[in-house]
């Protein structure tokens, strides 16, 4: 990541500045997330934080936020982990001040890394809207491989849109960052 930007677990008692967060992400946002993790309000933030939480302690999902110069601008996270099967599915967000600074792609990469070498799973898929060239651009940098699309997916004010599925096994992880 870059020199001014750290990743770092998001928690519940950070929920004020994650609310304040998505107070400026939300409608950046909205279109590619899911309903879900775009909460409203203090309680809404803090309800997410501690889904997320309580997943973690679950051994499933977990949240990381992206900090630019110290202020909280994006975060990726394990939708889910499934230990049993070996498998999880990564995503990202991020508010419009921090696009295009090079933050979601080496964040990602760090979660990937721990997915597979240190957490020992087989498998990380990440799903978007198929017109989310954005987010199909991350999963191509990772090395994932596009491996479907699922048609009229995503409902998203009254309009279905299609959804890409895009994966890459532990095998390929290390040919990509050799």
């Amino acid at each position: 990541m870059k020199e001014n930007a750290r990743l770092e677990p998001l928690e519940p008692w950070q929920a004020e500045e994650f609310a304040a967060h998505l107070d400026r992400a939300r409608e950046h946002i909205r279109p590619w997330v899911g309903a879900s993790f775009v909460a409203d309000g203090l309680e809404g933030a803090r309800a997410t934080l501690r889904r997320y939480a309580d997943s973690q302690a679950a051994d499933g999902g977990r949240i990381f936020g992206i900090r630019l110069d110290g202020v909280l601008v994006g975060g990726v996270l394990f939708v889910d982990v499934d230990a049993a099967r070996g498998t999880c599915e990564v995503g990202c967000w991020l508010e419009p001040s921090a696009v295009g600074h090079g933050l979601v792609t080496p964040a990602c990469a760090a979660l990937l890394d721990w997915a597979f070498t240190t957490r020992g799973l087989h498998r990380a898929e990440w799903r978007c809207r198929a017109d989310n060239t954005r987010s199909s651009a991350v999963a191509q940098r990772l090395g994932m491989v596009r491996e479907g699309v699922l048609r009229e997916h995503w409902p998203y004010e009254g309009k279905r849109y299609d959804k890409e599925i895009w994966a890459i096994l532990a095998r390929d992880w290390p040919a990509r960052t050799a």
